[in-house]
């Protein structure tokens, strides 16, 4: 159902692929006759290469500076990065900037209370131009597809799912600073990506969902890193077998691939999106051009893709459903050993006791936000449940609309009836099946869910607590047909029902009558409320001339998240408080971390404070006698702090948080074979920390040693991307360290110590 190809590939007329081969030039020609492109022009004709070239602020397509149409964020993400953008002299929002509300992480004891979060928003919203959308009204990228999308447009979200390219959109989920330069008319700045083609031939089969497609086109190319920080194309004539929602489905999931961004070719049934809400002006026909190349191709046969499931704990841990079924213990095992290294053997945890008579028991439910919560998603639950019952033992099922117009017409359609007739508990818009927030299963517990990650304890656990459920991502259409079967494992196609197809209309009213929309003018007067909770950033110093870094931490697992460095659920109550919530740091991977990287810091303050470091971190003396035997350094020309070391830190979520956390405890840098992702190595950057990498093979160091790199701001000035760096304990022991290549701007953040900086300082020049 999915097959990649070796390398790169030509798309005649959107319809025709001829990859990139001995025999390619001859087959060209034959076709084109003499009018054969070169692979460079060819590419300029993707859709990708276009838009970003229309947005392009700079001279020069392989150096990309990027301005934004319209931006988005929500309650986990808006308070840190306006904080950060007011520290930097932000007068106004440039271009629309919508808060939404949708993570609405209760405080029950500690953290912020939400309402205060919300208000600051509010009245940010007033002060600087921005738009408001009240809690429960919508989740963040269905407030963006209804109300923000248009076609050949761009749009960056604080959120690594904002994907919009099945609109035409062009989106980017990045970390806070990088929506902070933004905000500060900044650009964007990267090397021009490359395009992989999704090429899709077909249509689904009866009962397969958006989900299914996504996750099969998940498991095939994340481990190789096949589309890692490209764009994905989605073109071929299996587009047209598929409704709007059905391609907003599967492109919101792509971000599981690693990949930058996603653009969609468009047709008549994204026009008619953009009619039924309201905003016809907005659509805009995008195609590839006559003769494109791209750097690689997926191929998706649409007719062959089967109901899926992403078992525990990552979205592409995939098989589908008929293969688990006949192979449950053996798959159930497995994923018992891959759960050993995420879970670090904390807990013990089992998934064969959920078998039972021969079948797999599951004990929860859930369709919801962004990725399963759309209007059509819901109706196909709705058909397949009608008549039937989820039954009155352990299994739940909750439903999620993803905003309050499709709650309304899920409503006046009878759809919302249907489902609550069931068993099955429907709710407002919140993305807390996402996060680890609501419906947190039972310790051991199973739950399906048509949402966007599966990751430990993203369903609200507490590992460190000796609780553990998992989650295992899925359609709806086959979580509703496990629900009709009472909570036994069951593939949608595998049940006899017609699906109604309902047609769905738009009701801007609610938006009309509660979002706050300034029309882009801002109220200089307006006075800001803020929490007693929310707190600004902490001071931070320039990079010093020399480094010595403290190894606090040592994660050699395959692949390290985001949740992991820092968690997500009830710890996003300290969102609007970076020390509060930097306490919580690695909690979950190597609770000793956050107590290892403030001892550090106390000889970095004592520093900053002209005092003794040795006196403040007696530990620090032997070391900065052994490097003063070979360098002079001194409180006046060395800085100390910490840094961890991962194989390949970043994957999952933009959260600021995973770096900005580090930075606040004394983080000066990461060290790892590669970074997983492009948005987690800029939040290094953003926040002042370098990001190193490290050949693989055994490392010259482990954790709690402390190593010293010499010059460290002048080479950082001086563009090198090889430093020589020493392990600190009876030798002086040399390895070297790498960079990938910064750009100018990048350099001058690092040096500053971290975007706040890098502003006041430019200001100031």
């Amino acid at each position: 159902m999915i097959k990649l190809s070796e390398g790169g590939a030509y798309l005649l007329n959107g319809v025709d692929v001829i990859e990139d081969n001995a025999q390619s030039a001859g087959e060209l020609q034959a076709r084109l006759g003499g009018n054969v492109p070169s692979k460079e022009e060819a590419a300029r004709n993707t859709m990708a290469y276009n838009i970003l070239k229309s947005h392009n602020t700079s001279d020069n397509m392989d150096k990309l500076k990027i301005k934004f149409d319209k931006m988005t964020s929500h309650d986990i993400t808006f308070v840190g990065i306006i904080q950060t953008a007011r520290a930097s002299g932000l007068e106004k929002f440039p271009i629309p900037y919508v808060l939404t509300n949708c993570h609405n992480s209760l405080c029950a004891v500690g953290g912020t209370i939400n309402e205060d979060d919300h208000m600051f928003g509010l009245t940010c919203a007033k002060k600087y131009g921005g738009i408001y959308v009240p809690p429960h009204q919508a989740v963040i990228h269905q407030f963006a597809r209804e109300m923000l999308a248009e076609g050949g447009k761009m749009i960056l979200g604080s959120d690594s799912h904002t994907r919009y390219g099945a609109l035409g959109t062009m989106a980017m989920g990045e970390g806070g600073p990088e929506l902070v330069k933004q905000l500060l008319n900044k650009t964007y700045d990267i090397n021009m990506p490359g395009v992989v083609a999704i090429y899709m031939t077909g249509a689904p089969a009866k009962g397969v969902g958006p989900q299914d497609v996504a996750l099969a086109i998940i498991g095939a190319v994340f481990g190789n890193g096949y589309v890692k920080n490209k764009v994905m194309e989605f073109v071929g004539p299996g587009i047209s077998n598929l409704s709007a929602d059905f391609r907003i489905g599967i492109d919101v999931m792509t971000t599981e691939t690693t990949c930058l961004s996603s653009i969609w070719r468009t047709d008549d049934k994204i026009k008619e999106f953009y009619d039924i809400h309201g905003r016809s002006e907005s659509y805009k026909e995008i195609n590839p051009g006559a003769v494109t190349y791209y750097d690689g191709v997926v191929y998706v046969e649409l007719d062959k893709v089967k109901p899926m499931i992403a078992m525990p704990f990552h979205p592409s841990n995939t098989y589908t459903i008929e293969e688990l079924n006949a192979n449950l213990e053996d798959i159930l095992h497995d994923c018992e050993k891959k759960a050993l290294v995420s879970l670090d053997g904390q807990v013990d945890f089992k998934l064969v006791d959920k078998i039972r008579d021969g079948k797999l028991y599951v004990d929860q439910g859930i369709i919801a936000g962004c990725a399963g919560g759309g209007f059509e998603n819901i109706c196909a639950a709705a058909d397949i449940l009608r008549g039937h019952s989820i039954g009155a033992d352990e299994f739940t099922l909750s439903v999620y609309p993803a905003s309050t117009p499709i709650y309304m017409e899920l409503a006046k359609n009878g759809r919302l009836a249907d489902l609550m007739q069931t068993g099955a508990i429907v709710k407002t818009a919140f993305c807390g099946p996402c996060f680890g927030a609501g419906d947190t299963p039972a310790n051991n517990a199973f739950s399906i869910r048509h949402s966007t990650r599966n990751f430990p304890n993203r369903e609200g656990s507490k590992l460190q607590n000796g609780q553990i459920a998992s989650v295992a991502l899925m359609d709806a259409r086959s979580i509703a047909a496990t629900a009709a079967n009472k909570g036994f494992l069951t593939a949608a196609t595998d049940v006899d029902v017609e699906f109604t197809g309902p047609a769905y209309h738009f009701d801007k009213t609610i938006y009309a009558n509660r979002v706050f929309d300034s029309k882009g003018v801002a109220d200089p007067d307006q006075e800001i409320q803020f929490g007693p909770n929310i707190k600004d950033w902490p001071e931070m110093v320039a990079l010093p001339e020399n480094l010595i870094i403290k190894v606090v931490s040592e994660i050699h697992d395959p692949v390290t998240t985001t949740d992991e460095l820092i968690p997500s659920g009830e710890t996003s109550s300290y969102r609007s408080n970076p020390l509060g919530l930097a306490e919580f740091a690695l909690s979950r991977k190597d609770p000793a971390y956050v107590g290892r990287a403030k001892e550090v810091q106390k000889a970095e303050k004592a520093r900053e404070a002209g005092q003794c470091m040795g006196e403040a971190f007696p530990e620090l003396r032997p070391i900065m006698h052994k490097i003063k035997e070979t360098y002079d350094v001194h409180k006046e020309n060395v800085g100390v702090g910490s840094t961890i070391f991962a194989v390949k830190p970043g994957d999952g979520s933009a959260r600021e948080q995973a770096a900005s956390c580090q930075k606040v405890l004394g983080g000066w840098a990461n060290i790892a074979n590669e970074y997983a992702t492009k948005r987690y190595r800029s939040n290094l950057i953003n926040w002042g920390m370098l990001p190193f990498i490290i050949d693989k093979g055994e490392l010259p160091f482990e954790n709690g040693d402390y190593i010293f790199i010499p010059k460290i701001a002048d080479a950082v000035k001086n563009k090198q991307n090889t430093m020589k760096a020493f392990v600190v304990n009876k030798d002086m022991k040399e390895f070297e360290l790498k960079m990938d290549d910064l750009t100018d701007d990048e350099r001058k953040i690092i040096l500053d110590g971290c975007l706040i900086n890098y502003y006041r300082n430019s200001k100031n020049d």
